[in-house]
């Protein structure tokens, strides 16, 4: 386990409830059964997006409440979903375009502007993320994704480059709340502290409080870490949302008790 499921299960065990772990991989699941294991609530945790996906339905499909249900984490592990689903609820995020396609990716950058970042759909911790200057450098990088084995690698998602402040926002949604907030600070463009960027301590205002909340709602709710950006022009944005969040971080440097927030809410959420 990592330290957040660790830190998850001593909040369980501290705030009196009994825990039963599921390591997902060894497992069995009913698909024709009702909820066999007498479960009340799970917290979806695996690090493996098709994992956390089939096994959040499997157990929903028992009659199990998962954390977070099946819809948030398809919608938080495409990354074509959730901008479409963000954009569509009003929420502010970066311009993107979806190619399938390099000469119809030329076209989308070029109607962007460059620099434009190229995302795979699937993925976390920044990996495989890369920026184009211009046409020859997003040549090279469309060249390289339609020879890789994976499907998806073919459906190319083009966004615009955001020119951060050294620095993007790891702010948590909690059940309607924001409890706690990081800056992710770096002097390179990507922000991500799986890639070295340092964590702070961050104090929203209530406009970018408001604005998780949105984000949180749009997406289904439940326990969710939302990034924004911050540009030049003091737009802020939402670039991503992500539903098996990872918090020791923010921990470290807040000092705040998130799991047992995660913990607490959930059952006060349930209960009602």
């Amino acid at each position: 386990m990592r330290w957040e499921e660790k830190a998850l299960a001593y909040a369980i065990k501290d705030l009196g409830y009994t825990l039963e772990l599921i390591h997902v991989p060894e497992s069995v699941f009913h698909l024709t059964e009702p909820n066999s294991r007498g479960l009340d609530v799970v917290f979806e945790r695996c690090v493996s997006f098709y994992r956390a996906l089939a096994s959040s339905l499997m157990l929903r499909n028992q009659g199990v409440t998962v954390v977070n249900d099946f819809e948030v984490i398809r919608n938080c592990g495409d990354k074509m979903f959730t901008t479409m689903v963000l954009a569509n609820k009003g929420v502010p995020v970066p311009r993107t375009m979806i190619a399938f396609d390099k000469v119809r990716a030329l076209e989308a950058a070029k109607m962007i502007g460059y620099p434009v970042v190229v995302k795979p759909i699937y993925g976390s911790w920044g990996r495989m993320i890369a920026k184009a200057d211009d046409e020859p450098s997003l040549l090279d990088i469309l060249d390289f994704r339609e020879n890789m084995p994976s499907p998806h690698f073919q459906i190319h998602y083009i966004q615009e480059f955001i020119r951060k402040p050294g620095r993007d926002i790891r702010a948590y949604y909690v059940w309607g709340e924001v409890p706690v907030a990081i800056y992710r600070v770096s002097q390179n463009w990507k922000t991500n502290t799986a890639l070295g960027a340092r964590a702070e301590p961050a104090n929203l205002d209530e406009s970018m409080k408001e604005l998780v909340i949105k984000a949180g709602e749009a997406m289904g709710g439940g326990v969710l870490g939302v990034d924004l950006m911050e540009d030049e022009d003091g737009r802020i944005l939402v670039s991503e949302v992500n539903a098996v969040v990872e918090f020791k971080n923010t921990v470290r440097v807040t000092g705040y008790d998130l799991p047992r927030k995660i913990v607490s809410s959930t059952v006060e959420v349930l209960k009602r």
